[in-house]
């Protein structure tokens, strides 16, 4: 039974590459998580299904760190959805998620980000653009279909196939004018060689872009960037998490929590009781 399942996982490895342009690099960890956990689950074939066991997995993954295990747990249960598509009737037991602290994003400083639009080409910019500008994931980048571009209006396809409707600037519509006349796409707004850019080729022209400027930039922290600004400027937060194409709120406060700690840095590099005093302030 077990054989049958390591075949499964390199079709599933051949889909990921193939359909979803994920990196040789991921590919490579996948396939290592994949004939690890195969190597410890235990599979139970019964009339109707197929149960597989990741306790003997997990007990093996004991003494490991959080994220660890999440990503590991993470990687098999996606190999399973895989099965399920495929139409194969298989079920996890002991699959319960495992709860990781969520850190803080880290976005970029508004002016870098201005400086590099200055530098950039002008398929760059609109790259920038519609990531800042949006705070579109890369995946809806790479997804951007020309058919979804309606004059001041852009139409998303997000996570779980919601559609949001996000409104264009009028300084990009502009511009992003002259890149369709010059550029000539076809179907999709980025394309490569008459081939929709994947979205590791996304991550690589970005990071070009503020190599440039010394600096290590990822689309994510580009649409963490739209985010904190958004609401540093007063932007209501429920109208940021639509903005975003987020599920709920909650995903969205972890914003005002990075805003916080912003302006907590600002106050104690400000405030006299903060810092060593000059001796020249007066009584009253």
């Amino acid at each position: 039974m077990k054989d049958y399942f390591k075949a499964q996982s390199k079709l599933f490895l051949a889909y990921l590459e193939k359909n979803l342009s994920y990196s040789a690099l991921t590919i490579y960890t996948y396939r290592l998580n994949l004939k690890e956990a195969l190597d410890y689950v235990e599979i139970i074939s019964d009339e109707k299904d197929v149960v597989i066991d990741l306790m003997p997995y997990r007990l093996h993954l004991v003494g490991k760190e959080k994220k660890t295990i999440y990503k590991k747990i993470s990687i098999f249960k996606s190999f399973v959805s895989f099965l399920k598509d495929r139409g194969e009737a298989v079920r996890l037991r002991h699959d319960e998620t495992i709860k990781v602290a969520r850190t803080l994003p880290k976005p970029v400083a508004t002016n870098y980000i201005f400086e590099a639009l200055e530098q950039c080409t002008r398929e760059e910019r609109i790259l920038l653009q519609m990531v800042y500008g949006l705070g579109l994931r890369v995946s809806e980048v790479a997804g951007l279909k020309l058919s979804a571009i309606e004059g001041m209006w852009v139409r998303i396809k997000g996570k779980g196939d919601k559609i949001r409707e996000l409104p264009l600037l009028s300084e990009v519509q502009k511009e992003l004018e002259i890149y369709l006349r010059e550029a000539h796409p076809r179907e999709y707004l980025f394309e490569k060689s008459g081939k929709k850019m994947s979205e590791n080729q996304i991550r690589y022209r970005i990071g070009k872009i503020f190599q440039r400027k010394g600096l290590k930039v990822t689309p994510h922290q580009l649409r963490h960037a739209f985010a904190s600004d958004l609401l540093d400027n007063g932007a209501r937060i429920t109208d940021v998490s639509a903005l975003l194409g987020h599920a709920s709120l909650e995903t969205t406060q972890i914003y005002t929590k990075l805003n916080n700690c912003a302006r907590m840095r600002h106050y104690q590099k400000a405030h006299p009781l903060c810092g060593e005093s000059d001796g020249s302030a007066e009584s009253h």
